[in-house]
């Protein structure tokens, strides 16, 4: 059935007001979207995540060029130092947060979120979180290919993000997440993962998840990897990281990326607007 025009108009207005509530947040955050140009590069953005536990390692890792990004474990024995070390290097911090899954959850950590929690659990045991690594300004998933599919848990995240004025990655350890979907209809700035660099430990499997990397970033505009502070993640990295303009891509912070996604929607959707504002014509 197709919707009369001044349904349409209502629905995109509705669509739009959202977005400029996400671009307050935005700004709220420090991100600004018009800013970055970068000569219309297709733009990369990594995340390093399970920091916090081998201090050599993350080290190592947070001593990368460029603006990359690093998510602390909560609780984590080497967490804070990190964390400290990431920030006053210009870098961005996140708690990297544990959740449940569907498999090996006994390797979960005591401050995993789980289904079986109540209301009252959940947002305790997220703050407790969010309170040990308070450098952070952002939030992705630790593990959580259970909890991510259930809007219930996912809602009482993002709630809690949005009233600390976080932004969230979806990991995405599962492809029935709806974790993107939810920060969406709550106005909450996120991302989703689209390429895991280092799944398989073996430096030409990084060299060409890497490649894959480069490959959706020109095919999308951008493309966000998910790495881990091991020594031949940290080879490839170093190695590829200073010579980025040979791939034709460019290395920009998750605030940037989530800047240029946000406007990006915005324009769109304001073409859109206009476009069925001149069909009513």
């Amino acid at each position: 059935m197709t919707l009369p025009i001044k349904n349409r108009r209502s629905r995109l207005s509705l669509s739009v007001r959202g977005l400029a509530v996400c671009v307050g947040l935005l700004s709220g955050l420090g991100i600004q979207g018009a800013e970055y140009d970068n000569g219309a590069r297709p733009q990369i953005s990594i995340i390093i995540d399970d920091m916090g536990y081998g201090l050599h390692e993350g080290r190592e890792a947070i001593a990368l060029p460029g603006p990359l990004a690093y998510s602390i474990l909560p609780f984590s024995p080497n967490g804070n130092e990190l964390a400290l070390e990431a920030s006053r290097k210009g870098k961005e911090v996140l708690l990297h947060m544990p959740m449940q899954s569907t498999s090996g959850n006994h390797l979960l950590e005591p401050s995993a979120l789980t289904i079986e929690m109540s209301h009252t659990q959940f947002v305790d045991t997220l703050q407790r979180a969010m309170m040990s690594v308070p450098l952070a300004t952002g939030i992705n998933n630790h593990m959580g290919s259970l909890l991510t599919r259930h809007p219930g848990p996912m809602q009482w995240l993002i709630e809690t993000i949005r009233e600390h004025g976080y932004f969230f990655v979806d990991s995405r350890t599962t492809p029935y997440t709806v974790a993107a979907d939810i920060a969406r209809r709550n106005h909450v700035p996120n991302l989703t993962r689209d390429v895991f660099l280092d799944n398989v430990q073996d430096a030409t499997h990084i060299n060409a998840q890497f490649e894959r990397l480069v490959a959706l970033a020109k095919q999308q505009g951008t493309a966000l990897a998910i790495a881990h502070p091991h020594p031949k993640t940290i080879a490839v990295l170093s190695r590829v990281l200073p010579s980025l303009s040979d791939y034709g891509v460019h290395l920009v912070s998750l605030r940037e990326m989530i800047a240029y996604r946000t406007r990006s929607d915005t324009e769109w959707q304001l073409s859109l607007s206009r476009s069925q504002m001149d069909a009513k014509n």
